[in-house]
């Protein structure tokens, strides 16, 4: 019997958002360009707009001054032209006159270095003066606006990022580590491991916060530090968004992830595992470098669809694209324009992995300072004619057809597991290679053969519920609690499969080092134990023999003691020449895999096929077609809404195996069909 997918609609809108961040504080003094923008905007086909997201010196021009009536009029003309907000809290840049009054709200850098003002989020998330402020404004947002129509969401700062090290933050760490470990400094001793070079804390006084300076080889301090800074970060908003849940209880609240840009992967700083469950929708920005000189737009575009799966898949729902460019940025080493056709191919591969908006920044691009030649809707030359304008206007058009595709979700029987905590004590480790450890990007090549096959992956954290899944795939899960260890166990004796990779299960929770060899119950999954890791330097080779082939070995190779697990891979070379690299083994009604060595891409693609036809894995519709193109499916009730999307420079031919309705054109579609570079096509088809 097949189950209903039931709509899980994050905003009131119940469409498509279409718009982006607009920042009419700049043009205060040009009615002209004010009025221009309402005329654009319906010219766009944009329906959505962030104000106020840096708008607090226009405000809050001095210490309880404030002039609302721009804002006013602003929220009044969007919804008098159709559209909607999405307001914004202005704590993301305080204005000067409170960096003056009250130094205490600047941090202080790791260098303990008073900063000046300026800059974004140069602001201290312990200072009870900006606490005070930020909470004073918002309420006053939510007392003038809560209940205008006009307001879809609350967009709470941006980008939060960052650390702060002055007094009142050592003294908060501090605080937090008594909390943690239930004051008694013999337990934090025990878990920093304390003797290693006389380390040993003997008043709470004496910690202070990992610095250049000072401390930072002690990595249970530098694993709590970063714990400490998103939970700080995340109070921080917590006391931001009291006046909003207070007044207005019914309006959803975000605030916007981000991904490192040039590496494609998820942002690094916070946790977001724990962020997640403080608000009500995920949003993100993304910006991928798309046409660059280093990889092809296929492989870029499989990393996207990685930290797709990873937003969406914190809350199991739909979330919002809350910032991208419809055309170029302007902080990589070379800002190239995206090509034409790109801009809708970009936006509709959001929506395939589940966006329920494309939002920009920016609607308008500045006419000075950092941000004036990054893209924008509106041009300097404020033209609906120019090919940027005409690729935004195409977008919102088609999301427009889009709107029974809002609210839909996709199940899926694969999931990877993802988890921050474990990449921060990774990249602490002094250990392995420098360079090479690379966890993030591991993940995603594991993720490709997935992608490539358009089979549904989830991307999930270590607290989501394993048995929901068939497969999970934990690559390099450096830190494993005993907790985290006690679910693998379990997912495994309940029928799962589980993949697990060199460099996995080494650190406790608090980067402690498991004694006594790998893990007891590990082994009992397992049936083996790794005992050592050789790290080969750039230009070292090994081969992998599995399943008749041979598979080249790069970074990492795993000794491996083989218990009662069966082999599946053999070393071809070095002293572990003729030893497991790649075994399996059953465990109670599931089975595990662990994989010794870091192999190529069509290791993975042959290792994951058998895998995928023992477990008869399949896309939700099944599209035909070449390398390059990717098919993604969202579910309604009773309707599959598929993007067939070509990620390539030459044109391709699909093959739809049965009828399908172009929600674009309205066409009917059947049989083979071809792509033209960079298009996409968006069909419906009954389930």
């Amino acid at each position: 019997m097949m189950l209903k997918q039931s709509k899980s609609y994050v905003t009131k809108a119940k469409s498509m958002l279409h718009g982006g961040d607009y920042n009419p504080d700049q043009w205060l003094d040009q009615p002209d360009i004010l009025a221009d923008d309402i005329k654009l905007m319906k010219l766009a086909n944009t329906n959505t707009f962030s104000v106020g997201i840096f708008a607090w010196s226009a405000l809050e021009p001095e210490e309880d001054v404030y002039h609302f009536e721009w804002l006013d009029e602003i929220i009044n003309n969007i919804y008098n032209n159709g559209g909607r907000v999405i307001l914004a809290t202005p704590s993301g840049a305080r204005p000067a006159w409170m960096s003056q009054k009250y130094p205490e709200v600047l941090r202080v850098n790791e260098r303990r270095e008073k900063l000046l003002h300026g800059g974004r989020h140069n602001h201290c998330f312990t200072s009870e003066v900006y606490r005070e402020k930020t909470q004073k404004i918002n309420g006053l947002l939510a007392e003038r606006y809560g209940d205008h129509p006009a307001l879809l969401m609350w967009h709470i700062s941006n980008e939060y990022g960052g650390e702060c090290h002055c007094d009142k933050c050592q003294e908060a760490f501090r605080i937090w580590l008594k909390g943690k470990y239930n004051n008694d400094l013999k337990a934090l001793n025990d878990s920093w491991w304390g003797p290693f070079w006389s380390h040993t804390i003997f008043d709470w006084s004496q910690i202070e916060s990992p610095s250049p300076i000072g401390e930072s080889a002690v990595h249970g301090l530098n694993l709590d530090w970063r714990r400490f800074v998103t939970d700080q970060t995340i109070d921080f908003y917590e006391n931001e968004i009291v006046p909003l849940r207070k007044m207005t209880p019914a309006v959803p609240i975000t605030t916007n992830f981000m991904a490192d840009t040039f590496d494609l992967i998820p942002f690094q700083s916070l946790d977001y595992s724990k962020f997640a469950k403080h608000v009500d929708v995920i949003s993100w920005d993304a910006y991928p470098a798309w046409h660059n000189d280093w990889e092809t737009t296929d492989n870029l575009a499989m990393k996207v669809g990685f930290i797709n799966d990873l937003y969406r898949s914190l809350k199991q729902q739909p979330f919002l694209l809350m910032e991208s460019t419809p055309s170029l940025v302007n902080w990589h080493n070379v800002n190239k324009a995206k090509r034409p056709g790109m801009h809708l191919l970009s936006s509709m591969q959001m929506v395939a992995h589940g966006s329920d908006s494309v939002l920009y920044f920016q609607w308008r691009k500045s006419r000075g300072s950092s941000e004036k030649f990054h893209g924008a809707a509106v041009d300097h030359d404020n033209s609906t004619g120019n090919r940027v304008f005409q690729e935004v206007a195409k977008v919102g058009e088609v999301l427009g057809k889009l709107e029974d595709v809002v609210g839909t979700n996709r199940p899926a029987d694969v999931a990877i597991l993802y988890d921050w905590e474990s990449n921060w004590a990774l990249n602490d480790a002094q250990g392995f290679g420098r360079k090479t450890k690379q966890y993030p990007q591991t993940l995603q090549e594991h993720y490709r053969t997935f992608w490539e096959q358009d089979i549904p992956v989830d991307v999930i954290t270590k607290d989501e519920d394993f048995l929901n899944y068939k497969l999970l795939i934990a690559p390099m899960l450096y830190l494993m609690s005993e907790e985290t260890i006690s679910r693998l166990k379990a997912f495994v004796a309940n029928g799962g499969r589980l993949v697990m990779t060199y460099i996995s299960g080494l650190v406790n929770e608090h980067d402690l080092t498991y004694l006594g060899g790998w893990h007891k119950d590990l082994q009992e999954i397992f049936g083996m134990e790794p005992k050592e890791t050789d790290t080969y330097y750039p230009n070292d080779r090994n081969y992998v023999q599995f399943r008749n082939h041979s598979y080249e070995v790069k970074d990492y190779a795993t000794v491996l003691q083989q218990g009662s697990a069966r082999t599946e891979g053999m070393y071809q070379e070095d002293f572990y020449k003729d030893t497991p690299a790649v075994m399996s083994h059953e465990y109670n009604k599931g089975k595990s895999y662990y994989i010794g060595a870091r192999l190529n891409q069509q290791f993975h693609r042959d290792f994951y096929q058998e895998i995928i036809d023992e477990l008869g894995l399949s896309p939700v519709v099944t599209v035909k077609h070449g390398e390059g193109v990717s098919v993604q499916t969202r579910q309604g009730e009773d309707t599959n809404y598929v993007f067939v999307m070509n990620f390539t420079e030459q044109t391709q031919q699909v093959e739809f195996t049965s009828a399908v309705k172009d929600l674009v054109t309205g066409e009917k579609l059947i049989g083979e069909v071809t792509l033209n570079t960079y298009e996409v096509r968006v069909v419906a088809c009954k389930r």
